[in-house]
C-alpha cells in the first residue's frame, strides 16, 4: 500500500479495529463496512454510542449509511476532488493542528527549485517523459541540508541505484510497493523553515496546491452541495485537536481506481494536517476485504516483493547484494537496517549455502525486468508467451475484471494448476462458460491440461493468517479435510521435495538455488502434513545461538541470523508463539495486546510516538496513550511505544549518525528517512509528490481541475479483447460501479455453492435510480442489458433511490449504476458476471484495477445470446469510434490465428 507507506513509513493501518471505539468521528469512505466488514463494524456502532458523529461518504446508500449521522453521495471516481476540499478548508482556515505539524511532518522542509507543480503544468508535474508515460522523479526531490547521499555507505553506488531508479523499466515494475514496511529511501535531509513561511517549504507547497479545490469546486465534480461539504468539514474539524481525534476507514472502495494509491495519499495529508496519526481515536483503518490479505503482501504473492516488503531485486539494477543495500544502507530511520533484513532472509532461506563468498546467495534470487503482475501475465498468455501458471485460491475468470480476457488467456496455457475449494469457473472454462455460446472458445482448440488439485478450508488446517490490524492469529486446525483436500503449506513442501528428488544429483548451477534450499519441516502424521510451527519458528528468525529472536533489532548483516520476514519477527519472542495467545479482554489491558500478535514487535496503533507533544507528554489527558516517563527513563503507555523504548524526547543524533540512530527523540514515524510524516512525497509514488484529480479512464465528464483529463502514468493494456469506452461517449452513457454483498464471497465460488446463501441473494441485479429507469424504460424485476466496448450482461433490475443521480454544479447529471459482482455461470445461483462488463486499465503504483468506475450503457430487455452477442457489441463499438474488438478462436486476433501465432494486437 504505497499510499500509507509513502505517507508514513509502512502500507499497513495505523490502527486497530477496537480503537475506533475511541473516535469522536469516523468517516466512513470508500467501504461499505457495516455489509461487508461486520464484525469490525461494531466499533463504529461503540463509537456512536459514546456520542461520536459518523459520516458514510458513497455514491449508494446502504446498511452503512442507515447507521451514519451523514450519508453524503458522492459521483464516483472524484475522491481526491472532495478530500482535497477538505484539506483546502484545513489550510485556508488555519484549522491544522500546528504543533503537531511542524514537529512530526515534513511541512517544514524545503522542494529543490526544480520542482514544478501541476497547477502550472495543467494536471502534470515537471519530469514528465510522455514517450514512456512515467515520471523521472529527480526535480521532486529536497533541497538537502548536506550532499546527497553522502551520509550512505556507499555514496557512489546508492547515487548510481538512485539514477537506475528512474529507468522506465525499473518504474513499470512496481517499486513504490516497497515502502509497504519502510519508506522510500531519500538521498539525505532536507534543510527546514520551522516558520513554514519559505515559498518552497512544503507547507506553502500544499497550500498553492489545494487552493482550487474550493467548496464550489467540490460541487461541481462530485455534486456535493457545497452545504453538505461545510457540515462535513464542520464535524471533522471540530473533533480533530489536542482532545479530540476523528477516524477515516477505508476499503476497495478506493483502492480499485487508476488514482487509488494517491486517494490514500490524500486522506493522509488531511489526517496528518489535522493531527491524527498515531492518536487514539485517529488515524486511518486500512480493512482488507479477507482474513488474509495482509498476511498476502507481507509475505507476499506479488511479483515485485520478497517477504517484509524488501523489493524484487531488478535486472536493470541490482546485480549484486550490494547494489541492492545501497540505497539504503547508512540512511536515517530503521529501513537503514536493509542489509541485515536481507542477509537474514537468504540466510533463512538457504542456511550454510549462503555465504559471504557467494553473496550470501543473493544471485539465487530471481530479477525482474518489467511489470509481471496479474492482468499483464494474462495478456502474455494469449499472445503465446507464458505456458504454464498456478490459480491458488483466485478465480480471475470471474472475478477479475474484464473476465473474458482472462479466459481468453487461460485457454492459451499448455498447463494449469487450480488449487480451490470448488470446481470454479477458471477451471472449467475450457468446456462451458459463454465463450463457447458465442463460438470464441472450443475445447476442440484449448489445449490447456487442467490439474485441479482441491485445497483444505481454514478449519482444516493449522498456521497463522494476518488480518485487517496487522495481526498475526494463529489458527488450530478442527477437523481433517476430506478424501484428497490437502493445505497449501503440504502442497508446496511436496512438490518442492519432489523436484529436488528428481534433480539430486543434478551440476547444473541453475539447479542449485532449489537444492540448496533449508528445506525440513518435518511432515507427520497420516498425511505427512508439514509443521506450521516450524515455518512460523523460520520466519521470526534464530539467533547465532540458535535461539529464536526477540526482535528485528537483532538481526545482522553479517549472515550470523536468519529471519524469513523482518517485519514478524518477534512472534516468537521468548520462544513463546506469541500469535496463538488468546486472553480474555476482560483479564487485560485496554488495545488487548495478549490476543494474537501484531507486527512491527506488537504494537497496535503505529507511530504512537505521535500522541505525545516534542517534550513526551500526552495531547491531553483525555487522549493519553503512550508517554515518556523521567523517573523510569523510558517510553511507557497503554501500547507497546513505536519508538525506541529508551530514546530520550531531548535526544539530538550526533553527526554521521546512521539508521535508527539518526532519528531524534521528536521523530514518530520511524522507518521514514527523515523521521517525519510526509505530506508532499518526494519518492515512493510513481504518478505525482502530491495527490490530483484525474478523472477515471472512462469518464462520462470533462475534468473540470485541469486539461490533463485522467491519470498520465495509468497503465493499460492494449488488445482487442481490452477495448476502452472513449470519455465523454454518448455511446456509453452511464458510470457503473461494482460492490460486494454480505450474502456473497468475491467471485462466488464459497457462496454460489450453498444453498442457504444461494437463497438470501438468488440472481444477479442491477441498481438503478427511478429517473434512470424512466429515462431507459427499465421495469423494476425485469431484464436489462448493460453494454460496454468489451461485452454486453444482462441483470435483473432493482429501481431504488438508494442509488441517485448526481447533479452537477453546471446542471449536468450523472446517472450511476450499481453492479454487485458475484455471479458467474456455475454454482445454484448463476447470472452473468459484471467483472465481464469492465475494462482493464490500472494504477501505476499497484497494478490494481480500476473497477469501481466505468461507463456503460443501459437498455431494456435480455441480450441477445451466441454470434449475435458479438455483432451487438460490435455494433456499439462502431458507433463509438472503437476499433473492432473481434477475436479469433481462443482469443488471438483473426489474422494470427489463421498463421496460427499470439495475438500481435
Amino acid at each position: 500500500m504505497p499510499g500509507l507507506g509513502a505517507s508514513f513509513g509502512r502500507g499497513g493501518a495505523t490502527n486497530f479495529l477496537e480503537d475506533l471505539a475511541n473516535s469522536d468521528c469516523i468517516v466512513i469512505e470508500g467501504s461499505n463496512m457495516a455489509e461487508c466488514h461486520p464484525v469490525g463494524f461494531q466499533w463504529v456502532g461503540e463509537a456512536k454510542a459514546r456520542g461520536a458523529k459518523i459520516i458514510h461518504i458513497d455514491p449508494r446508500f446502504t446498511r452503512t449509511s442507515a447507521i451514519a449521522d451523514l450519508h453524503v453521495p458522492l459521483r464516483v471516481g472524484t475522491d481526491i476532488a472532495f478530500l482535497g476540499g477538505l484539506i483546502n478548508h484545513v489550510l485556508s482556515n488555519e484549522l491544522y493542528f500546528k504543533e503537531y505539524v511542524v514537529a512530526y511532518t515534513n511541512a517544514a522542509a524545503l522542494v529543490g527549485e526544480e520542482f514544478v507543480d501541476s497547477e502550472d503544468l495543467d494536471g502534470l508535474f515537471s519530469g514528465f517523459d510522455a514517450e514512456n508515460r512515467v515520471y523521472d522523479v529527480d526535480s521532486w526531490q529536497y533541497e538537502f541540508e548536506e550532499p546527497p547521499h553522502s551520509g550512505a555507505d556507499d555514496p557512489a553506488g546508492a547515487a548510481e541505484q538512485d539514477r537506475l531508479e528512474d529507468d522506465p523499466e525499473v518504474t513499470h515494475s512496481d517499486r513504490a510497493q516497497a515502502s509497504g514496511s519502510g519508506g522510500p529511501p531519500i538521498p539525505a535531509k532536507p534543510k527546514r523553515d520551522e516558520t513554514l513561511q519559505h515559498p518552497r517549504t512544503v507547507f506553502q507547497v500544499l497550500k498553492r496546491h489545494f487552493a482550487r479545490y474550493t467548496p464550489e469546486m467540490v460541487s461541481e465534480v462530485c455534486g456535493i452541495e457545497p452545504a453538505v461539504f461545510h457540515q462535513v468539514a464542520e464535524w471533522v474539524t471540530s473533533n480533530s485537536n489536542r482532545d479530540r481525534t476523528t477516524a477515516w476507514v477505508y476499503s476497495v472502495g478506493w483502492t480499485q481506481h487508476s488514482v487509488g494509491a494517491q486517494y490514500i495519499r490524500t486522506c493522509s495529508i488531511l489526517q496528518t494536517l489535522l493531527g491524527n496519526i498515531g492518536r487514539p481515536g485517529g488515524g486511518i483503518m486500512a480493512l482488507r476485504g479477507h482474513a488474509s490479505i495482509q498476511g498476502s503482501t507481507d509475505v507476499p504473492t506479488l511479483f515485485n516483493l520478497l517477504p517484509g516488503y524488501l523489493p524484487m531485486p531488478h535486472a536493470h539494477q541490482h546485480d549484486t547484494l550490494e547494489d541492492y543495500v545501497a540505497d539504503a544502507a547508512g540512511k536515517g530511520g530503521f529501513w537503514g537496517n536493509k542489509p541485515a533484513y536481507i542477509t537474514s532472509l537468504l540466510k533463512a532461506w538457504w542456511g550454510d549455502a549462503a555465504t559471504p563468498e557467494n553473496d550470501f546467495a543473493f544471485d539465487y534470487l530471481p530479477r525482474i525486468d518489467g511489470d509481471h503482475s496479474s492482468y499483464r501475465t494474462i495478456a502474455d498468455m494469449i499472445k503465446g508467451k507464458v505456458q504454464g501458471y498456478f490459480l491458488v485460491g483466485e478465480n480471475p475468470g470471474v472475478g477479475h475484471p474484464n473476465s473474458r480476457m482472462n479466459r481468453f488467456g487461460l485457454a492459451n496455457l499448455d498447463w494449469l494448476v487450480v488449487r480451490d475449494l470448488q470446481m470454479i469457473e477458471s477451471a472449467t472454462f475450457w468446456k462451458e462458460g459463454p465463450e463457447h455460446e458465442t463460438g470464441e472458445l472450443s475445447p476442440d482448440t484449448i489445449g490447456t491440461e487442467v490439474f485441479f488439485m482441491p485445497a483444505a478450508t481454514h478449519v482444516e488446517k493449522e498456521g497463522t493468517f494476518t488480518q485487517t490490524q496487522r495481526l498475526l492469529q494463529w489458527r488450530h486446525k478442527a477437523v481433517e479435510p476430506p478424501n484428497d483436500a490437502r493445505s497449501d503449506l503440504w502442497f508446496y513442501f511436496h512438490l518442492g521435495r519432489i523436484l529436488r528428488e528428481r534433480l539430486a544429483g543434478s551440476t547444473d548451477p541453475r539447479d542449485r538455488p532449489l537444492l540448496d534450499l533449508t528445506w525440513d519441516y518435518l511432515p507427520e502424521g497420516e498425511h505427512d502434513e508439514p509443521s506450521a510451527d516450524l515455518v512460523l519458528r523460520e520466519i521470526n528468525g534464530y539467533g547465532p545461538d540458535g535461539q529464536l529472536l526477540n526482535s528485528y533489532l537483532e538481526m545482522k548483516d553479517d549472515g550470523s541470523t536468519t529471519g524469513g520476514c523482518w517485519i514478524y519477527s518477534g512472534v516468537y519472542a521468548d520462544g513463546v508463539n506469541q500469535s496463538a495467545r488468546r486472553k480474555p479482554a476482560k483479564e487485560q489491558g485496554v488495545v488487548a495486546s495478549e490476543w494474537g500478535w501484531a507486527w512491527p514487535l506488537n504494537r497496535r496503533m503505529l507511530y504512537n510516538r505521535a500522541s505525545a507533544d516534542p517534550d513526551g507528554k500526552p495531547w491531553s489527558e483525555r487522549k493519553k496513550y503512550v508517554w515518556w516517563d523521567e523517573s523510569a527513563g523510558e517510553w511507557t503507555g497503554v501500547d507497546v511505544p513505536d519508538f525506541e523504548k529508551k530514546k530520550r524526547p531531548d535526544y539530538v543524533p550526533p553527526d554521521g549518525a546512521k539508521a535508527q540512530d539518526a532519528l531524534a527523540g521528536t521523530d514518530p514515524f520511524v522507518m521514514q528517512g527523515d523521521g517525519k510524516a510526509w505530506l508532499f512525497a518526494p519518492a515512493g509514488v510513481v504518478d505525482g509528490p502530491l495527490p490530483t484529480h484525474y478523472e477515471p479512464a472512462e469518464s462520462v465528464v470533462e475534468n473540470a481541475f485541469y486539461k490533463q483529463q485522467a491519470n498520465p502514468t495509468l497503465e493499460m493494456i492494449e488488445g482487442p479483447w481490452n477495448r476502452a469506452n472513449p470519455t465523454r461517449s454518448d455511446v456509453y452513457p452511464f458510470a457503473v460501479t461494482t460492490y460486494r454483498l454480505t450474502e456473497h464471497h468475491t467471485a462466488g465460488g464459497m457462496s454460489r455453492t450453498l444453498p442457504y446463501l444461494s437463497e438470501l441473494q438468488p440472481e444477479f441485479f442491477v441498481e438503478v435510480s427511478p429517473e434512470l429507469a424512466r429515462l431507459r424504460g427499465l421495469t423494476n424485476g425485469e431484464f436489462a442489458t448493460l453494454v460496454s466496448a468489451r461485452t454486453a450482461v444482462e441483470a435483473k433490475v432493482l429501481v431504488t433511490e438508494r442509488v441517485r443521480p448526481i447533479k452537477l454544479r453546471d446542471g449536468t447529471v450523472v446517472h450511476q449504476i450499481g453492479m454487485p459482482y458475484h455471479w458467474s455461470y456455475t454454482g445454484i445461483s448463476t447470472g452473468d458476471a459484471a467483472n465481464d462488463l469492465l475494462g482493464i486499465v490500472m494504477d501505476p503504483n499497484t497494478h490494481i484495477q480500476e473497477s469501481k468506475v466505468s461507463t456503460c450503457d443501459i437498455v431494456a430487455g435480455r441480450r441477445p445470446r451466441g454470434p449475435e452477442l458479438l455483432e451487438f457489441v460490435e455494433s456499439y463499438r462502431r458507433r463509438a469510434g472503437v476499433e473492432s474488438g473481434k477475436v479469433g478462436v481462443d482469443g488471438r486476433d483473426p489474422v494470427a490465428a489463421q498463421a496460427g501465432e499470439g495475438s500481435t494486437a
